[in-house]
């Protein structure tokens, strides 16, 4: 494949799935700033890993992977030294499309962001891929625990999200 057909296939998948890149942002970042130099380092890790997609997976669940994977090391501070950095431009992406995508939400989805941005770094990818609709096998094979421990975490996770929601939910009922 040329280089033009290559850009045009990663740039066009990119477009179909740049939710996956809000998502993860909203979650891994509570700055507006840092969301979107996540959503740069993410990018540019996709394109340098793109020759290695091979199909075996569906492109999302690779891009969740990839995404999920720079969000922790970015989280951690281990990526904030680039070596070579791309014009975000050159992928026409709207990096205010994460903060207007979060400004658009409802309040409870805005606290459930919230709760979940407090997780550890494995439980956030978990439940993350698990909202976005991926079964235990897929988030098993990105996060690379087993079917059994995503379930079990899925589980105290739901229980965990909904015990502070409603704690939450307690004290806004006080204060109003």
């Amino acid at each position: 494949m040329d280089s033009t057909s290559r850009e045009h296939q990663f740039l066009e998948r990119l477009e179909r799935h740049k939710g996956i890149l809000y998502k993860v942002a909203n979650v891994y970042c509570g700055d507006r700033e840092d969301r979107a130099d996540l959503i740069q380092e993410i990018i540019i890790q996709l394109w340098r890993s793109f020759d290695r997609f091979d199909g075996r997976a569906q492109f999302s669940t690779w891009m969740h992977r990839v995404a999920l994977n720079v969000a922790i090391s970015f989280h951690r501070g281990t990526t904030r030294n680039r070596r070579k950095t791309l014009p975000i431009e050159d992928f026409e992406l709207d990096l205010g499309a994460a903060d207007r995508q979060l400004e658009s939400e409802g309040d409870d989805i805005r606290r459930l962001y919230q709760l979940i941005g407090q997780l550890d770094d494995i439980n956030k990818a978990i439940i993350l891929l698990y909202l976005d609709g991926h079964g235990h096998d897929d988030i098993a094979e990105a996060i690379g625990i087993t079917t059994t421990n995503v379930a079990t975490r899925i589980n105290r996770i739901k229980q965990k999200l909904q015990r502070e929601f409603d704690a939450g939910e307690g004290t806004k009922g006080k204060q109003s």
